[in-house]
């Protein structure tokens, strides 16, 4: 995956200004290929110069303008043979997971006070992506492309029901009887 190959997408289903696209990732690809905006900005320079894409032209003076860009044929062929190659799945590679392994050797209090953050901040993603699939995805919205669409949003979904119900059973298990205290089941 890349940032390029993003832009491309972005920019073939709405020819967009920067700031334009900007926006547009903050509220639908960046939720799963987050990007800064200066590193937008700067793709779209490198994509200008690779000719993949163009700023339209306009009649407004250039000093003061958007730009707005359009993706021309070779960007579109770059796309095309980049959506056609083969990828390996990539492992899991989550810092939260990382410190969980880091605390069972030194220890962690407040462990279980970060899994509740994690868990009320993977909630809302959940709600916000349930709220954006009722939304935009009525049941009459059947084209390939809608279809296409609502799948990755429907990967976002269920990887934020995997992280909430993941995380409400780390915590369960965190605050749970410790083996050997004599509590719990089985205890005797």
């Amino acid at each position: 995956m890349s940032l390029p190959h993003a832009i491309l997408t972005a920019l073939l289903e709405k020819p967009s200004s920067g700031l334009e696209l900007t926006r547009r990732f903050d509220r639908s690809i960046g939720y799963f290929w987050p990007s800064t905006h200066q590193q937008i900005y700067r793709e779209l320079g490198r994509l200008e110069q690779a000719g993949h894409i163009r700023a339209l032209p306009t009649a407004q003076p250039a000093r003061g303008r958007k730009k707005e860009y359009e993706v021309l044929a070779a960007g579109r062929e770059e796309l095309a043979a980049w959506v056609s190659l083969a990828e390996d799945p990539r492992p899991v590679r989550d810092p939260l997971l990382l410190r969980m392994r880091a605390a069972a050797v030194v220890g962690a209090p407040g462990l279980a006070g970060e899994l509740r953050r994690h868990l009320v901040l993977h909630q809302r993603q959940l709600a916000e992506y349930l709220e954006i699939e009722e939304r935009d995805f009525p049941p009459e919205r059947t084209s390939e492309e809608d279809r296409l669409r609502r799948l990755v949003l429907r990967g976002g979904i269920d990887l934020e029901t995997f992280w909430t119900g993941w995380l409400t059973r780390a915590i369960g298990d965190l605050d749970g009887p410790v083996a050997g205290s004599g509590t719990g089941p089985g205890a005797s």
